[in-house]
């Protein structure tokens, strides 16, 4: 995945770390990266996700190392996607491979009564629509 650079150059998409008021490690970000002119930028998808994350972590927070596809589907998938085990695949697949895992995985929340559970699920299924959609 690529993007033009304000510089007329090409940026590629990238999985890197986020440092935070220099004590956060936010691992596994997708970010353009520029190498002509070393501008980088944030992949738009998963913006409100990083700022919710720096919001909750405040203006002082302690030092700690955190891992954003945790929290992010898009950065997760990417994340998948350069597993050795998956090079074979298509980008379709790992999609849909976790699709029906984090239906399972409601399925399994809302079976246990676990509404949190199930909740996060949603949110991390929206995620991957609302990309798709945007794409």
């Amino acid at each position: 995945m690529q993007k033009i650079c304000k510089c007329g150059r090409t940026m590629n998409l990238r999985l890197r770390t986020v440092i935070y008021q220099n004590k956060v490690d936010i691992e596994n970000v997708p970010i353009y990266s520029c190498e002509t002119c070393v501008r980088s930028e944030v992949v738009a998808h998963v913006k409100p996700e990083l700022t919710g994350l720096i919001a909750k972590l405040g203006s002082k927070p302690e030092k700690q190392q955190l891992f954003f596809h945790e929290i992010s589907e898009v950065a997760f998938l990417l994340l998948k996607v350069t597993e050795k085990e998956h090079i074979n695949d298509s980008m379709e697949k790992i999609v849909e491979d976790r699709i029906n895992e984090l239906l399972d995985i409601m399925l399994l929340a809302q079976s246990l009564g676990d509404e949190p559970w199930a909740e996060e699920t949603r949110k991390r299924l929206s995620q991957i629509t609302q990309s798709a959609i945007s794409t």
